[in-house]
């Protein structure tokens, strides 16, 4: 009778957790697909609709702090925070925008001191990784530059236009240092949550349609905070792995 092979053994464990993983993440499926089933662009505001928009996030949260416990709260707390600008982003105003913009530039910050915990691992910036972030500081400014001229001629522009210069900052932020985890989930979910922010500026300024663009920026919203989430927990488990090997 031959003995497993330690890799094999190590694989079908991985395998497992995998599937465990997927399992876990259904009910936050099912609230995605509720979202986009009753998702009605024209509709006035309400609490029901802003509790179906957050529901799935709040299952993200609670799915990474089942799956990591106490060492994943940061990475929680910027999924709560994202859940407090889906629901101030509902209503319209200026203020309720603002304190959206925050909400959101406080989970980018959140993320980002997540990335650069022990459990994703050592990280040393490779020449071809500081080139991405060359890439990605030139794509973002010259994108906040063609925004400008249309959150000059916004109403309070003088406390929109520096808001969303410091929202850009902080999600490129976290954008680099996704790349920087060398996480491939990680990197793409912060990379998702940048085409969505973007998606939605443009929506904003009028140059996507307002039905189509909406369908574009939520679907790699959510698309963006799985992969985050996915990653996080990932990252956990690779690191709990290394540790029981040494």
């Amino acid at each position: 009778m031959s003995v497993p092979k330690k890799d094999d053994y190590g694989r079908r464990q991985k395998r497992n957790t995998s599937c465990a993983l997927f399992v876990s993440l259904l009910p936050f499926f099912l609230a995605a697909a509720l979202y986009f089933y009753l998702w009605t662009p024209e509709s006035p505001p309400s609490i029901v609709a802003a509790g179906v928009k957050v529901a799935p996030i709040l299952l993200l949260a609670a799915v990474v702090l089942s799956w990591n416990g106490g060492q994943s709260l940061v990475m929680v707390g910027g999924l709560l925070f994202s859940a407090v600008g889906d629901c101030c982003l509902i209503w319209n105003g200026f203020i309720l925008q603002v304190s959206g913009i925050g909400a959101f530039a406080v989970a980018h910050l959140l993320y980002s001191v997540s990335f650069l915990s022990s459990r994703y691992g050592p990280h040393s910036s490779s020449s071809w990784i500081r080139g991405v972030y060359l890439i990605l500081i030139m794509v973002g400014g010259g994108f906040y530059l063609y925004l400008y001229q249309f959150l000059q001629k916004a109403p309070h522009s003088d406390v929109l236009t520096p808001a969303v210069g410091v929202y850009f900052c902080l999600i490129l932020l976290m954008v680099c240092l996704g790349i920087r985890t060398r996480h491939t989930v990680t990197a793409l979910g912060g990379l998702s949550f940048a085409v969505s922010d973007s998606s939605l500026a443009l929506q904003t300024v009028k140059v996507l349609p307002q039905i189509g663009g909406h369908l574009v920026v939520m679907v790699t919203y959510y698309m963006a905070q799985l992969l985050i989430a996915v990653g996080d927990v990932k990252a956990a488990e690779d690191d709990l792995s290394k540790r029981k090997r040494s």
